[in-house]
Parts: structure tokens; C-alpha cells; sequence
């Protein structure tokens, strides 16, 4: 068995990696079928590679906050002869937001994957809720170290139980010395011990401790206490020793500076095991429940410590049945009352340390590492038994079921609200007719497929608000503030082409006449602006917006003369910039991409012009080349773009740039009956819930909405119109797709769709 462990790793001085350390030792001990071909991928906190002189079995390192280094580290793990994966998991040690930057590696593992969770928060942010369930997605097993972490999984974050498993946090396979030199060392010879270990930082509670000895060296005199270790980096690059240095002053104003020791330095286990057994008694202070794991607990009750502790969630299980002793958050009485009475008690304080020890036999590293071994095979073999069978390209039980709770909340009497925060209203940016013909075409879809009383409902708000905003000459207003003061003079051809495609598509699916007649009139009155647009964009949603209408006028040679001359500037545009490695419309892809070809599609779908098929296969070729490569969508970034002979920009990320891929592949579906583009659509409607290149999903399943896009650090949380009715016109078409019935065996149709459409 060959592992991948993806963790941080000594020297670094982290608890983590020290505890990944003893896990590779406890494996490769424990049985002859671990191979030494097992090896580390090591996290560093350092853009410089030789920060830490990691030893052989780090094979690569990943810099934290280079997204590069995660994809890297993928493709190294999935062409060695690795069997399997452990991934060490906690917060704060992967790049992006919340650690975010860890989900592209585990997704694109071709290896099974074992997760540790040393963290599992009781209220999680949005991001963090997120990952872990996109983590647990991945992973064939969850490993936690508490009954509580296992309640905390299920009930808050949603995971299968039987994918949860416990195992508790090993400890050294030590046994006291005879002869302990700490012990025996002129600082600890004849002193009462009480002792602490563990990265110093404020929430570790030492000052109640400290805020203790006065009481108890009122009745031991000879009590020392001890505070090994270093502060943590973090604290010690935002505000230095601070907390050490008041902690020393609170010492001495106490006057108890002579019975407090700081031992300043990252110790071995060995050295830690002899600090243990030299005291007479293990304090840890924490100031809240919230911790779900103490590795400094576990090896204090492994070493068989009279431990003394605040009742954190992990303190409350592991010093339960007589193995310790607690008292309540910041009670610093109650802790000197506790020292002072094992001191008068050695029988108790015997007794402490004897159900302490015999707990921690069965947490050493030996029988825990044959726990994980035990859990690894399993998912190895659980991997192996996975059936091979094709599934049906488009599979509606893994999509959202259909909802316009958000849609519903963003809309008033006037119209849709263009922007949120978070998933709440954002009425200071006001209306946009853009966003109101989008809402239109939604739930003009949502009546056309699924009869939904609640578009029928709003479908009458957004037409009206597209009425209102029309001017004398046909054109569209475009932005309108909450009070309804109209705020430009004339809208961009951008938002006029996507107001005829509402129009248009409405027209041709009308839930009754009143309203086929009322856009019909704001539609034929747009006409005579045709010829003033520009814009290629402009031009193809104004297209798109005319081929709609013309299916249901599909024999008015005006209206079909008035989509020809709007397709000319189009494939103009085309032939002028199209080169050897060059097949676009223009010098560069910027936004909406996909709605150039889309346009040209539809233009041969009612025209049956070959040139505009011919283009508009061609171009949607080049874009799919461009940004379906990775095996997922990869929109072109709205931060630089894609220049010709030029990387292009990742990020930012827009949601319309997917919804527009999405309807691109239904419409190339619709005329040649390629289910390779229903795969494509599929796979551009996924990056919706999370198959992007963070591995998150943007539909929020609480609200109902849709992130809008997608930054280099994680999800933009606000859940504007344009994102969340861009994700809802993606997942009808999707649902519209499956329409089509074609009869699968496995992933393979009985005969061509095409012979099943004929």
C-alpha cells in the first residue's frame, strides 16, 4: 500500500505536521505491506522553497498561496504508483479564503482520498460550511477524533454518517523513565509541578491559570508552573510577544512571578514526554467549548498526566470516567481549588494518573496507525468496487430541485433589483432592464415547462418595467434608481438586444394573448432601431431575440430580410479577424462569449444560411478548446480577458459567460443532434455547483441564488439578478434538454438521436 500523505511536515512547527509525522511512522511500522514508496506532500507558509529543509519522503511542496502548486501537486500524485491518499485537513493551512485553494487538488484526484478533520466548527461561515461538505464530496472517508465532531458532520454540514469515521488522536508509544532528567533537572528538583504545553496565543486562557497560583501557593509554596512552548507565528508577526510579556506581568503583580516558568522552544516528543511525567499535574485553561481536538490533551492523558481542564468539547470526552478533572471557563478559583485538593489527595491524584494511562494505551501510535490501515484498505477496496457503468449524461437527481425563492425576493411591484448583499436586496443600485429581460426569459421558461403559478405571477412585473422603460423611437432605457427616477437617457445595445430576445422568446411562448400582444407591441415598436446597432453583442442578442419571434411568424419575409442584415455584420466581423490559430470575432474574448455564436445558430436554424452554421460551429469550436480543456468549465476572466497570442485571464469569473455556453450547446444539440453537446452543456451547467476551478459551487442551496462569479480567492457571496437568473435559465435549459427522448443503454444511445428525432 503506497500513500500520498498532503499535510504540513516537520521542521515546520506545527501541531499538524507533527502529527502527520507520527502517522507516516505509525503506517510504515505497523505492517510489511506499507511501501517505502509512500511519501509527503508538505505545505509551506513561505513563497521560498528552501524555507524548510524537509526531509527525503517530502517529495513536493506546495507554496500556500500558488494556486499553480495545488494543480502541480495533482498531476504528481495521480502519475506515481500511489494507492491511496491522506489529506490533513485544517483551515488555516492551505491558500484562499478559508483554505479554499485545497478543493481544485482533491478534485482532480485520481487516487481515493482519506480526510482528517483536526477542525470542525459549530458555526462555520458560508466558506467553511462549503468546503468541508465539497471536501466530504471527495473523500471516500472522513476521519474525525470526537463523538461530538461526528454529530457536528451529520447534523450541521450535512455528511452521510457512514462515510464519518472515528479515530481518536494517538500518542507517543512511550513509557516514563527511571531516571527523568527534566525532573531531576535544579529548576524542578523539589518543586510541585503543574504544567503546560502547546503554541502560546490568547485563547489557550493562560492568565486564569496564572490568576490561580496566588490561592494555590498560599497552601503549596513549592509549586512551580511551567509553560512550555513557542508563541504561535501568527500572533508573533501581528503584535510579537505581547501576550507572553502580559502574562509575565501578571505574574508579578500577582506576586507569583517566582513560581512561573516559560520554557521558550519547539521540543521533540521525546523531550515533551519527560516534561509530562516530571509534573505533578497537566493544566490546560482554554477560554470556550470550541474545540473540537487537543492534540496537547490527547498526549497529556496518553502520558499519563493528572489533567486538569476547562470543559472544552474534547476535554469533556476524553477526560470523562474519572481521567481528569474540570472546572468552568475563567474560574480561576475553581482551578486552585481542584490543585489544592489533589496536593492534599495524593491517593486521587494516583488514581488521576492511572486511569489516564491505562485510556492512552489504546491511543498509542501503534494501534491507531492500525486503524488507519484498516480504513485505507477498505477505501481502496471500496474504490475497486465502484461499477463501471455509464450514467446518463444529463442526471436530474444530482440538480437543485427548481425554486424562485430568491428570484421572488429581489422583485417588488417596479421589477427585479439588480444587485444583493449576500442574498439580501441591495435597493440602493435600483432596477436595470437588463436584469428585467432576463427575469422575463425566465419565467417565460419556467410557465413553458413546469406551468409555475409563481412566474405566471411575475412575468406581468417584468414587462411592465420593460414598457416603462421603452422610449418614443423604440430604443430602451436601461437603469431606473428604487424611487423610479429614470438615471441614463438611452441604454447600451447590449441591454436593447437582450430586452428583444426576452421580447421575442415571450411572443413565441405566451402563457395567453393579452401578454403575446403586449410584447408583440413594445417589440415591432424596437424595430427601427435595428439598423443603428453596432456592437457585435448587440447585434447577436438582438438576433437571437428575432429568431424566437420568427417561430411563431415563421413565414414574414420582412422580419427574416431584417435577421439576414443583422447576421452580415457578424460574419464580417468573423472573416476580418479570423487566423491560422485565430477563429473569433474579434482581437480579443471578453464577456458573453458564447452568445456570437449562439446568434449565428440560431440565424441558420431559421434561415438555414450554411455560412452562418459553418461560423457559428466553427467559433463555438474554438471557444470550447479554449475554456472546456481542464475537463470543466473555464470561463475567460473578466480581469484581462483573452488576447490573441496571449494566456488569458482566469479570474474574474461571471455567471453569464456560463448561461450563455449553456444555451450555445443546446442550440448546437437542437440542429445537429450531437450528444457531444449535450455533454458540453451538462458540464458548462455544472460549473454552477462547483465543477469550476475552485471546486465550489456558486448556487447557494439556502437562498436560492447564485454567487456572482468567481474571484481568485474563493465565491463573490452577493447574489445579484444577473448571476442568480443566469444559473436559473442554465437549469431550465438543462431540464428542457431531457425533453429529448433518447433512450440510453448505459452512456450510449440504442440508435443515433438523430434517427430517434426522425
Amino acid at each position: 500500500m503506497k500513500i500520498a500523505y498532503i499535510s504540513t511536515y516537520p521542521p515546520r512547527e506545527c501541531g499538524i505536521a507533527t502529527f502527520n509525522n507520527n502517522l507516516l511512522k505509525a503506517i510504515a511500522h505497523d505492517t510489511k505491506s506499507v511501501s517505502a514508496d509512500s511519501f509527503v506532500v508538505a505545505m509551506t507558509d513561505s513563497e521560498d522553497l528552501s524555507t524548510y529543509e524537509f526531509p527525503d519522503e517530502v517529495q513536493y511542496v506546495i507554496r500556500q498561496e500558488n494556486q499553480k502548486d495545488y494543480i502541480r501537486a495533482a498531476d504528481y500524485i495521480n502519475t506515481s504508483l500511489t494507492d491511496v491518499c491522506i489529506l490533513e485537513h485544517e483551515f488555516g493551512i492551505y491558500g484562499g479564503e478559508s483554505g479554499v485553494y485545497i478543493l481544485p487538488l482533491i478534485a482532480r484526484l485520481q487516487k481515493p482520498l482519506i480526510t482528517i478533520l483536526h477542525t470542525v466548527l459549530k458555526d462555520p461561515s458560508y466558506m467553511q460550511l462549503t468546503i468541508i461538505r465539497e471536501i466530504a464530496k471527495y473523500s471516500s472517508k472522513i476521519v474525525v477524533m470526537s463523538h461530538r465532531a461526528v454529530g457536528f458532520l451529520t447534523s450541521i454540514y450535512g455528511i452521510p454518517e457512514e462515510k464519518i469515521k472515528l479515530i481518536e488522536h494517538g500518542v507517543p508509544d512511550l513509557e516514563p523513565k527511571a531516571h527523568n532528567e527534566v525532573r531531576n533537572s535544579l529548576a524542578f528538583k523539589g518543586k510541585k509541578v503543574l504544567f503546560t504545553f502547546g503554541l502560546i496565543s490568547r485563547n489557550k486562557g493562560l492568565e486564569t491559570a496564572i490568576e490561580a497560583l496566588p490561592k494555590i501557593v498560599a497552601q503549596n509554596p513549592d509549586v512551580l508552573y511551567v509553560i512550555l512552548g513557542t508563541t504561535h507565528p501568527g500572533v508573533i508577526k501581528n503584535s510579537g510577544e505581547e501576550y507572553r510579556d502580559s502574562l509575565k506581568r501578571l505574574a508579578k503583580k500577582l506576586n507569583v512571578d517566582k513560581n512561573l516558568i516559560f520554557i521558550n522552544k519547539f521540543v521533540s516528543e521525546e523531550e515533551l514526554f519527560d516534561y509530562l511525567t516530571a509534573a505533578d499535574m497537566y493544566i490546560t485553561p482554554y477560554l470556550n467549548e470550541a474545540q473540537i481536538t487537543s492534540g496537547t490533551l490527547s498526549y497529556a492523558v496518553g502520558s499519563g498526566a493528572a489533567v486538569i481542564s476547562t470543559p472544552y468539547w474534547h476535554a469533556q470526552e476524553l477526560l470523562a470516567e474519572n481521567r481528569g478533572k474540570l472546572f468552568d471557563f475563567k474560574d480561576s478559583d475553581g482551578l486552585a481549588d481542584i490543585v489544592n485538593d489533589l496536593f492534599e489527595n495524593e491517593e486521587q491524584l494516583r488514581e488521576l494518573k492511572a486511569n489516564a494511562y491505562n485510556y492512552g494505551l489504546h491511543l498509542r501510535w501503534p494501534n491507531i496507525g492500525s486503524v488507519f490501515i484498516n480504513t485505507l484498505q477498505e477505501s481502496i477496496l471500496d474504490a475497486q468496487l465502484i461499477p463501471d457503468e455509464n450514467k446518463p449524461i444529463v442526471d436530474p437527481d444530482m440538480m437543485p430541485a427548481f425554486s424562485m425563492a430568491h428570484v421572488q425576493r429581489l422583485t417588488d411591484d417596479t421589477g427585479i433589483v439588480q444587485h444583493a448583499k449576500y442574498g439580501i436586496p441591495n435597493l440602493k443600485e435600483g432596477y436595470c432592464v437588463d436584469d428585467n429581460a432576463r427575469a422575463l426569459l425566465m419565467v417565460t421558461m419556467a410557465w413553458q415547462q413546469n406551468k409555475s403559478k409563481v412566474a405566471l405571477e411575475l412575468l406581468p412585473v417584468y414587462l411592465s418595467y420593460i414598457q416603462y422603460m421603452q422610449l418614443d423611437d423604440g430604443n430602451f432605457r436601461n437603469f431606473l434608481s428604487f424611487r423610479r427616477e429614470y438615471l441614463d437617457e438611452v441604454g447600451t445595445e447590449d441591454s436593447f438586444g437582450r430586452t428583444i430576445w426576452s421580447l421575442g422568446y415571450l411572443i413565441n411562448n405566451a402563457p395567453n394573448n393579452s401578454y403575446r400582444e403586449f410584447a408583440k407591441e413594445l417589440f415591432i415598436k424596437s424595430v427601427p432601431h435595428f439598423d443603428k446597432l453596432r456592437h457585435l453583442r448587440g447585434l447577436a442578442n438582438t438576433m437571437i431575440g428575432l429568431s424566437s419571434y420568427l417561430k411563431s411568424q415563421p413565414f414574414d419575409e420582412y422580419f427574416i430580410d431584417e435577421l439576414n442584415k443583422l447576421a452580415k455584420p457578424l460574419k464580417a466581423a468573423y472573416h476580418a479577424n479570423k487566423g491560422d490559430n485565430w477563429h473569433w470575432f474579434e482581437e480579443k474574448l471578453t464577456y458573453d462569449n458564447a452568445i456570437l455564436p449562439l446568434a449565428l445558430l440560431s440565424h441558420y436554424e431559421t434561415t438555414q444560411d450554411q455560412e452562418s452554421l459553418a461560423i457559428g460551429l466553427e467559433s463555438m469550436e474554438y471557444l470550447t478548446a479554449k475554456t472546456l480543456d481542464k475537463g470543466y468549465l473555464n470561463p475567460v476572466g473578466n480581469d484581462g480577458w483573452l488576447h490573441r497570442d496571449k494566456d488569458m485571464a482566469i479570474y474574474d469569473q461571471q455567471a453569464i459567460e456560463t448561461m450563455a455556453m449553456v444555451l450555445m450547446y443546446f442550440k448546437a444539440y437542437e440542429i445537429t443532434h450531437d450528444l457531444k453537446y449535450i455533454s458540453q452543456m451538462y458540464l458548462s451547467y455544472q460549473w454552477f455547483l462547483g465543477e469550476n476551478s475552485l471546486r465550489l459551487p456558486l448556487y447557494d442551496y439556502e437562498t436560492k441564488g447564485c454567487g456572482d462569479g468567481i474571484q481568485p480567492y474563493g465565491i463573490n457571496r452577493n447574489q445579484g439578478a444577473e448571476s442568480t437568473l443566469a444559473y436559473w435559465i442554465s437549469h431550465l435549459t438543462v431540464l428542457k434538454s431531457l425533453e429529448f427522448e433518447y433512450e440510453f443503454s448505459g452512456n450510449k444511445t440504442t440508435q443515433p438521436l438523430k434517427e430517434q428525432a426522425v
